[in-house]
């Protein structure tokens, strides 16, 4: 027993350098002011204007982006689920090949699509149509959290929807049940455990992204994560930055809490 204890050493010393210590150290900042005296107005500060704007929209933005996941994903999943294995076997690997690669490169491609000379303007330009602004927008910010977050959607949703037996729907349309009554009153009750960690998957990335605001949305649009990154990189105020992840931790916590009320025996996992 102590042997297998042992095996666990290299994660604990992972966990303790990488996962605690940070947030330790962050907490830290959070709390204290630059004399290392505690403090409560680093928490506070996301009631300035400016911050409490950003916190607003990245709500909104995020909000939007995983009810558009939801939308897209969950016909997919169903889709898949209904198909032999050999095909939803291919489709589901479509979906994994994107995340194999860089995060930053595939927002990059988007960037390349949607500036004014790019693309889709170029497109538009050859069939003589208007050109149109999509860079630099909050709708390229929706669509690059969306083309980013959607296989963490589509993934926990067919992974429930998959485990649901099939001779129960089947007893249901014998007994007379319309497909719209057997989804409301079966498929959709019993692949909540998915809808749900599908949400907080796309939304807790959405809501603490400064990437793709940065890249899609320029300088002129700042959501909460930005604010963070400049209070860290350009002003170098630890504490004020510290602070207001202590606040995004906040929605985080609330995320898992409610995730477990509806997945208590962990279905709606990716795999």
């Amino acid at each position: 027993m102590n042997k297998k204890k042992l095996l666990s050493g290299p994660y604990l010393l992972w966990a303790s350098a990488f996962i605690i210590i940070p947030l330790a150290m962050v907490v830290y900042y959070g709390l204290t002011n630059t004399e290392g005296h505690l403090t409560f107005e680093n928490l506070l500060a996301i009631g300035t204007v400016e911050n409490f704007k950003a916190l607003c929209l990245s709500l909104l933005l995020s909000l939007i982006s995983t009810i558009i996941c939801l939308l897209l994903a969950y016909p997919l999943a169903l889709m898949l689920t209904n198909m032999n294995v050999s095909q939803h076997g291919f489709i589901v690997l479509i979906f994994i090949l994107p995340m194999w690669m860089n995060f930053l490169l595939r927002t990059l491609a988007w960037q390349t699509l949607l500036e004014k000379n790019g693309i889709i303007n170029q497109i538009l330009g050859f069939f003589h149509l208007p050109a149109v602004q999509l860079i630099n927008t909050p709708y390229a910010i929706v669509l690059g959290m969306v083309y980013n977050f959607l296989p963490f959607m589509v993934l926990p949703l067919y992974n429930v929807l998959s485990k649901i037996d099939k001779d129960v729907i089947s007893a249901a349309r014998d007994l007379g049940a319309t497909e719209v009554y057997t989804f409301r009153k079966i498929i959709f009750p019993l692949s909540l455990p998915g809808v749900m960690s599908g949400i907080i998957m796309v939304f807790v990335p959405a809501l603490t992204t400064f990437v793709i605001s940065d890249l899609l949305g320029g300088s002129k649009i700042l959501l909460i994560g930005n604010v963070i990154e400049q209070k860290f990189k350009q002003g170098s105020n630890w504490h004020v930055g510290s602070g207001l992840s202590l606040v995004l931790m906040v929605f985080i916590l609330i995320s898992m809490v409610v995730t477990t009320k509806y997945d208590k025996d962990g279905e709606g996992g990716m795999f």
